[in-house]
């Protein structure tokens, strides 16, 4: 084969109809060694060059084998050629529609595979929204627990309480009055674990949202209430670190700069509106434990009718240490109860109030609002890139060219 390769060169054989020849770059032990492509060719080259039988044909070769051997078919190259532009052209998108109608749809037809790309994140399918899980197994039961019940149950407090609460004339069973007090004072605290959960979520579910918005594979810059700033009563957007997960990005909001910040601004808001209900069904919750006491908890305290006896005695001598000891301890038992049902409750109302509305609705006022604008407003929203414009013209002109040659091509090939 190599001396029928060289007769070819050195023209002492028949002229090739086509001239391209293809030489096997590398050896076997070249191959399990994985070599470099490069390096065999760079090699084979030198070889040419510095072996006396060939050093005579180095400066034939020609520098195309080195790289590729193409198809020296016309109709090929053009085959190549038009798939090469209709990708371009997948890739920069469809043209913008003339007509409202047209526009319209095009804005919808986008929001919704933002929606769904979201809808993705919460559901598994991508990551990110297995964050919240980490907000509800771990954050919450740590700050409940980071809370100092002792502090509201200490002897002097649960004095103070108990004494405000009866005041001259003492309960004949039990301390009803100064047993709410102290559960009210005591379970009101875990309002702000709750609306710390509320935040968290909040905060995931924004970043899930600024993905899109960055055009970028992102995570904040800590978690929780880290990143969680107010600013004129609205939650400012967390700060982004790229290429810290895999998130896939709404490409097709790439296309249009404005279209990418409403939406974002429009999800910004709707989160903020659920966060702030999701709140209100927090602090209702904590509320209702605080006011509607579970009735057997005062059906099993331990009775001492001698304790509320003889209103002659000092009250400060019918509340000795012991039973103001036992009055903390019981009411501790009650709210380690109570705790113990929000690690439950919290979590399943965050997620009916943002989590479930935000797969629901999320862009439900933007929906609303797009529907009043008028085409020029539609418009402006689809405000693409002048070179993108001219771009996706100008290879449009490219194709309808080389289709047209292919049409020729395959007339003439059909002719013969």
């Amino acid at each position: 084969m190599c001396l029928f390769i060289c007769d070819i060169l050195e023209g002492r054989a028949y002229k090739l109809q086509f001239p391209w020849i293809g030489v096997v770059n590398r050896s076997q032990a070249d191959i399990n060694k994985n070599t470099d492509m490069i390096a065999a060719r760079r090699r084979e080259r030198d070889y040419f060059a510095n072996t006396p039988e060939y050093k005579h044909l180095a400066p034939r070769m020609a520098f195309g084998t080195s790289d590729q051997v193409p198809d020296p078919r016309p109709s090929a190259l053009i085959n190549k050629t038009i798939i090469e532009i209709e990708t371009e052209l997948s890739r920069l998108g469809k043209p913008v529609a003339t007509d409202a109608g047209g526009k319209l749809y095009m804005i919808m037809e986008i929001c919704r595979i933002f929606d769904g790309i979201f809808k993705e994140h919460l559901d598994g399918i991508r990551s990110g929204g297995e964050k919240i899980y980490n907000v509800f197994d771990n954050q919450l039961p740590a700050a409940i627990k980071r809370l100092q019940f002792d502090k509201h149950l200490s002897m002097d407090n649960v004095r103070k309480l108990i004494t405000e609460a009866d005041g001259y004339q003492p309960h004949l069973i039990a301390p009803e009055q100064g047993y709410r007090r102290l559960i009210e004072s005591t379970l009101a605290t875990i309002k702000g674990p709750g609306e710390a959960a509320v935040d968290a979520v909040s905060t995931q579910l924004l970043v899930i949202t600024q993905i899109f918005d960055a055009l970028g594979s992102c995570r904040p810059e800590g978690t929780g209430s880290q990143v969680n700033q107010r600013n004129n009563g609205k939650s400012q957007r967390p700060p982004l670190y790229c290429f810290e997960f895999d998130f896939v990005t709404c490409v097709e909001l790439k296309q249009y700069p404005t279209l990418r910040v409403e939406v974002a601004n429009a999800a910004c808001e709707s989160l903020d509106r659920m966060k702030e209900e999701s709140k209100k069904a927090t602090i209702q919750l904590v509320e209702m434990e605080c006011n509607y006491l579970t009735v057997d908890f005062f059906r099993n305290l331990p009775q001492d009718v001698d304790k509320g006896g003889n209103p002659t005695h000092s009250i400060f001598d019918r509340y000795n240490d012991a039973y103001l000891r036992r009055i903390g301890t019981t009411v501790l038992s009650y709210v380690n109860m109570v705790c113990a049902g929000f690690r439950n409750s919290i979590p399943k109302s965050v997620v009916y109030c943002q989590v479930r509305e935000a797969k629901r609705s999320l862009l439900d006022h933007f929906f609303t609002d797009l529907g009043k604008k008028e085409v020029k407003q539609l418009g402006s929203l689809l405000d693409e890139d002048p070179a993108i414009m001219q771009r996706r013209v100008n290879l449009a002109k490219r194709l309808e060219l080389y289709r047209s040659a292919q049409v020729d091509i395959d007339a003439v090939a059909w002719s013969k």
